[in-house]
């Protein structure tokens, strides 16, 4: 019988379990006892062990390099050749061939929760906790209504089940049907959400932590509310012709200025928790303060962590670089666009890089104080590695001034050639010249810049093999912030009022994020900008405030620009330039065009898989896809 793939993972309790039940770690069983569907919600264990199967479907957040969220976009770019971001950049893939999309992994998810919730209550173990039963159930919920949200992130509008399971004996004209409209779909996920807001505990205690809290549920609507507002899902004449079989248009036909106070209400609903704050180291050094927020677990920022608390070890032995000790091997190859290094700003807050030429060449602000001749070379100090505790001989060095006088975030997270590598008390000066120590393999940054924000160089993960642990920010406090800054300030420009379209407001918890980082606020460094500049603004603030936490791909996206950003030449240094052991050769530092990408107009959603398209007559297929 012919059956649409997406729902085949939808159907009856009873013939799902059936493909489930090969699994015997999930089920405990002794070699002799017969595992049933009906056996499970006799033991709180295997009803636990469910519960924890359906949350597994989630991402682990901190190894999105592996996806498209790294490397294809203007902030970054991975080495790996089975990285599914190269598909995207050069243009080569299809619905036949999509880059790790968790398309039926996200629905199988769904149909497990769904699974779940019908059943968790039917345990029958005199052990069970009514309480624990009741926090798994609405976990459960949280993490199907979050699938849908990050399917609607990669295809736009979905298919919605509900709380349907599937009837596996329907025909398959039956069980064919089209998707739903975008704006179904967030009406859907914000309900689901606002609604566990309610049901779900504001904190756990430790044997519960990185469970989704009240927080975490209206975090996923300030994300998903911001990016309704934003022009790919707010009156985008590219998509009106992308319409269901029976006419219905799938995205919103007209622009509504009224979406951005929606963003607005929803960020401010986070804010006014007062559950979370901006993390602070107790020194409050500006370095320590950013840092600490990918290296000081469960802290106060942090909203949702995407995988819990785990291994540090895949996310910093891909961002360290590749040379040798003698003892443990690193793999070093994800790296900051030239771009995404030009993006932060200087010490006094302005933004340096306008623009380019037509050759690649940075349009500079005349007000930022960055040097015109941005390759001559002076003896300075790196601020991030003093305050880590490196010696005097190890945090300063002959570089080009371009990296002179930068803002403390970039130091956090930019490391670059030619510089020393600390891990633990030891330190090595690094090259990325084809040759040299850190580039002797396809392990290596192509644009000659590593991602900093992740290691942890308080350990040595080379000779002693330790990498910590991290509890990656999946949602955090500051990208609230943004959230809220943005939607008041396009609320303003679009003429549109509110009770928390509050200026002043916006402005002080801007003003906040960036003392944080050791910085002055936004009105002193720009005492003259208007409301669209202001705009801008806050989108080059989003640029470096969340940088390589995998939001920069959706953000070029859903603001319509990555036809202007995502294709075209990627600039870093020349790594083609060679030299040997430690040494950076003078032809390393210039600006080198390290691939050209293509971005199409359809790059801006996924493709449903073919293999949808071809068992659902119903399905419409994205735009030029």
């Amino acid at each position: 019988m012919k059956m649409n793939n997406i729902f085949k993972y939808l159907i009856s309790g009873a013939l799902a379990f059936t493909a489930f039940c090969s699994c015997d770690s999930f089920l405990d069983r002794q070699e002799d006892e017969a595992m049933t569907f009906e056996k499970i919600w006799e033991r709180v264990s295997t009803t636990r062990q469910y519960f924890f199967n359906c949350m597994g479907y989630l991402p682990t957040d901190d190894i999105f390099y592996y996806r498209h969220e790294s490397g294809a976009s203007d902030e970054g770019s991975c080495t790996w050749a089975w990285s599914s971001y190269q598909l995207i950049n050069f243009g080569t893939w299809n619905a036949s061939n999509l880059p790790n999309s968790n398309f039926n992994t996200y629905y199988e998810g769904i149909r497990d929760c769904n699974i779940f919730m019908q059943n968790v209550f039917s345990c029958s173990d005199p052990s069970a906790l009514q309480s624990d039963l009741t926090l798994w159930y609405n976990c459960a919920r949280w993490a199907r209504a979050y699938m849908y949200f990050l399917l609607m992130r990669d295809f736009g509008p979905i298919f919605l089940v509900g709380d349907e399971l599937m009837d596996f004996t329907a025909t398959a004209a039956e069980l064919e049907r089209p998707r739903n409209t975008w704006e179904e779909c967030v009406d859907y996920v914000v309900s689901e959400m606002t609604e566990l807001s309610r049901l779900l505990p504001e904190s756990y205690s430790s044997g519960n932590m990185g469970l989704p809290t009240s927080g975490a549920a209206l975090a996923v609507i300030s994300r998903l509310t911001l990016y309704s507002a934003r022009d790919q899902y707010n009156g985008n004449t590219m998509y009106s012709g992308v319409v269901n079989p029976d006419g219905t248009p799938l995205f919103p036909q007209t622009y509504n200025a009224q979406k951005w106070l929606t963003a607005a209400d929803a960020a401010k609903a986070v804010i006014d928790l007062n559950t979370y704050s901006l993390y602070r180291d107790e020194s409050d050094d500006p370095y320590l303060n950013y840092l600490g927020i990918t290296h000081e677990n469960w802290n106060s920022e942090i909203i949702f962590s995407g995988g819990g608390y785990h291994s540090r070890y895949t996310m910093g032995v891909h961002t360290a670089p590749s040379f040798s000790t003698g003892g443990s091997f690193a793999y070093g190859g994800w790296g900051p666009t030239q771009q995404q290094v030009d993006a932060y700003a200087m010490s006094n807050g302005r933004y340096p890089i306008t623009g380019y030429e037509g050759d690649g060449s940075p349009i500079i602000d005349s007000e930022s104080g960055y040097p015109a001749s941005e390759f001559t070379k002076a003896n300075f100090e790196n601020p991030f590695m003093t305050a880590l505790g490196a010696g005097n001989a190890y945090s300063s060095g002959s570089w080009p001034v371009m990296y002179r006088d930068r803002e403390p975030r970039f130091y956090v997270s930019v490391f670059w050639g030619d510089s020393w590598w600390k891990y633990g008390d030891s330190y090595t000066l690094i090259s990325f010249c084809q040759g040299a120590n850190a580039h002797t393999s396809h392990d290596y940054p192509k644009p000659g810049y590593l991602v900093n924000r992740y290691y942890d160089h308080s350990l040595n993960s080379y000779n002693n093999n330790q990498w910590g642990n991290i509890t990656f920010p999946t949602f955090r406090l500051g990208e609230i912030y943004l959230n809220y800054i943005e939607a008041v300030l396009e609320c303003e420009r679009n003429g549109v009022a509110g009770e928390s379209v509050d200026h002043n407001r916006a402005m002080e918890l801007w003003a906040e994020l960036r003392d944080r980082s050791g910085m002055a606020p936004i009105t002193d460094a720009y005492p003259n900008a208007g409301i669209d500049e202001l705009v801008e603004l806050v989108r080059k603030e989003r640029r470096v405030e969340l940088a390589f936490e995998g939001l920069r791909y959706y953000d070029t996206r859903t603001w319509l620009i990555a036809e202007d950003v995502d294709g075209g030449p990627m600039y870093g240094m020349n790594t083609a330039a060679a030299a040997s052991g430690t040494v950076t050769s003078d032809e390393y530092w210039q600006r080198t065009a390290f691939e050209t990408r293509i971005f199409r107009p359809q790059d801006y959603l996924f493709p449903f898989p073919q293999r949808e398209i071809d068992r659902n007559n119903m399905l419409t297929q994205n735009y030029r896809w």
